[in-house]
């Protein structure tokens, strides 16, 4: 892969409201209030770039078994979350569907009316 995929991660994830970037293990993820949104990670699953963020009850199983190649579970996040592969071709339309997803899962009330208003 060619272009590192973390400027692109950076730009969907700060343009939600209050949406603050921390370093977790050496690596960038992004946060609502102190709750991840996102983890990037160049170490899980071992040898693959890749990210995970909350997900849906049920989307999770439905993407990994539809497309093991571009999605997994990961290994941290908890039993919702869903990874993404960004070591092959990304729907970038795609994954920020996913973020503003996972958003909506983990933002509070007054944050979700300010997205509404994007």
């Amino acid at each position: 892969m060619a272009d590192d995929p973390v400027p692109r991660l950076r730009e969907l994830c700060l343009a939600l409201p209050e949406v603050t970037e921390r370093i977790n293990h050496g690596e960038p993820a992004w946060a609502v209030r102190r709750k991840t949104l996102v983890t990037y990670s160049e170490r899980h699953p071992k040898g693959r770039l890749g990210f995970w963020c909350p997900a849906p009850p049920g989307d999770r199983e439905a993407l990994v078994e539809g497309e093991p190649e571009r999605f997994f579970r990961p290994p941290y996040g908890g039993p919702g979350w869903v990874g993404v592969y960004l070591d092959v071709p990304v729907n970038w339309a795609e994954v920020r569907e996913l973020i503003v997803e996972a958003y909506r899962l983990i933002a509070p009330k007054k944050l979700l009316a300010q997205l509404d208003q994007l």
